[in-house]
């Protein structure tokens, strides 16, 4: 099959590599175009623009999948158009120009999770087990009829990041698995079925620990939004940039926001137990040891983050 391949990210990379290595013809690629990175603001293409470039497949750069990139993908002809996490929303006009439409692996157990960020939000939630879907793409938000399904256990320490890592790779198998089926016209999809939740995009709030809340939510928080946008708190006005605590139920009596260093562990208090900070990065510094951030304070026990 003539394959149109559309990711942006570096999770989207494994996928095409599988897709690649599995004997696809991947015609073109569709990716968002070149985005300003680092303080000179340098234009660096995609992630999966920059491995396309090196498979030597031709690469289609578009913020929205609009009449012309739509004439572009269908100058392309593919039989079907595999997607991860592209970035934008697919058109009708679109949707319709593969004879197989479009299959799109989606780093969640739908109906569970539909939306940007599901990743995020499953760790947020404090889910058990995740895991990955392809499923065929149509208008509404991650509605389609789902073709393959794969689990993965969210560990006690799992940041978003890690696990991420871990479905991208997992889930290309899947992605070229699901591809293979649809060839061999063996593939079936089936209704989705079950609770639906939503998985907006993270935004930078998302990340601003409230100290009044529990150690366990606070706990999932910092891993839900690891690496980004990063969990932080106020410290005399200024973002202070945090690293995922970790758990101290044997500490107890802290004020929510209170700082104690006990040794070479530095603690704050939060809504029920303690929790402590691994590494901290001040404003305007690199991130560093959190005991290390706690020797530079004139007064740690008079710390109280807001």
């Amino acid at each position: 099959m003539r394959v149109l391949f559309a990711g942006t990210p570096a999770v989207a990379v494994p996928s095409l590599d599988a897709l690649v290595e599995a004997g696809f013809d991947v015609v073109a690629v569709l990716t968002r175009p070149d985005a300003p990175l680092g303080r000179k603001r340098v234009l660096t293409p995609s992630p999966v623009a920059a491995r396309a470039v090196e498979l030597g497949i031709d690469v289609i750069r578009a913020a929205r999948v609009d009449a012309e990139t739509t004439a572009k993908i269908s100058a392309v002809r593919p039989d079907v158009a595999a997607i991860v996490a592209y970035g934008g929303l697919v058109p009708p006009a679109a949707l319709a120009i593969p004879r197989h439409g479009w299959v799109n692996l989606h780093f969640s157990l739908l109906p569970a999770w539909r939306g940007a960020a599901p990743v995020q939000r499953s760790v947020m939630a404090g889910d058990d087990v995740t895991g990955a879907v392809t499923f065929r793409l149509e208008e509404g938000l991650d509605t389609g009829p789902v073709y393959g399904i794969l689990t993965e256990a969210v560990g006690p320490y799992d940041t978003a990041g890690e696990l991420l890592e871990r479905l991208s790779r997992s889930g290309s198998v899947l992605l070229a698995q699901t591809l293979s089926a649809i060839a061999a016209g063996k593939a079936a999809p089936v209704p989705q079925a079950g609770e639906v939740s939503l998985a907006p995009k993270l935004t930078l709030d998302d990340g601003k620990i409230t100290w009044g809340h529990p150690a366990l939510a606070i706990g999932r928080q910092a891993r839900g939004v690891t690496p980004e946008p990063g969990a932080w708190t106020v410290l005399d006005g200024q973002r202070v940039k945090l690293e995922p605590v970790r758990l101290r139920p044997d500490v107890e009596g802290l004020e929510p926001g209170a700082l104690s260093v006990q040794g070479k562990s530095v603690l704050v208090g939060t809504g029920s137990h303690a929790v402590e900070l691994t590494r901290v990065q001040p404003a305007g510094k690199k991130m560093m040891p959190a005991a290390d951030w706690a020797r530079g304070l004139a007064s740690p026990e008079s710390v109280v983050f807001e």
